[in-house]
C-alpha cells in the first residue's frame, strides 16, 4: 500500500513539474499577467471599486468570491485533518 502512495506521489509531482514548463519565469515583466492585467489593476482600482489601497480592492473587490472559496477550502482541509487525525474513545 506505502508503494502505491509513493507511486501516486511521484506521478502526480512529475505531471505538476512537465504542466509547469512553459510558464513565464517567475517576476518576469514580459509575461501576459504583467503586461496586460496588472496595469489594469493600478489604474483602475480605485475608481471603479471606491477602495483607497490597492490590495485590498483587489481581493475584496475583483477576487472576493475567489478569496471567500480558498478560505472555505482551507477549512474543509482542515476539517478533513483534524477528523482523521482524532483518536477514537476506546
Amino acid at each position: 500500500m506505502k508503494k502505491l502512495a509513493l507511486l501516486a506521489t511521484i506521478v502526480t509531482g512529475a505531471l505538476l513539474i512537465y504542466g509547469v514548463q512553459d510558464f513565464a519565469p517567475w517576476g518576469d515583466p514580459d509575461a501576459p499577467a504583467s503586461r496586460h492585467l496588472s496595469p489594469h489593476y493600478i489604474e483602475k482600482a480605485v475608481e471603479e471599486t471606491h477602495v483607497p489601497n490597492l490590495v485590498t480592492a483587489v481581493l475584496g473587490d475583483y477576487r472576493g468570491y475567489d478569496t471567500m472559496f480558498e478560505t472555505v477550502v482551507i477549512f474543509c482541509a482542515g476539517m478533513a485533518v483534524v477528523s482523521v487525525l482524532r483518536r477514537p474513545k476506546s
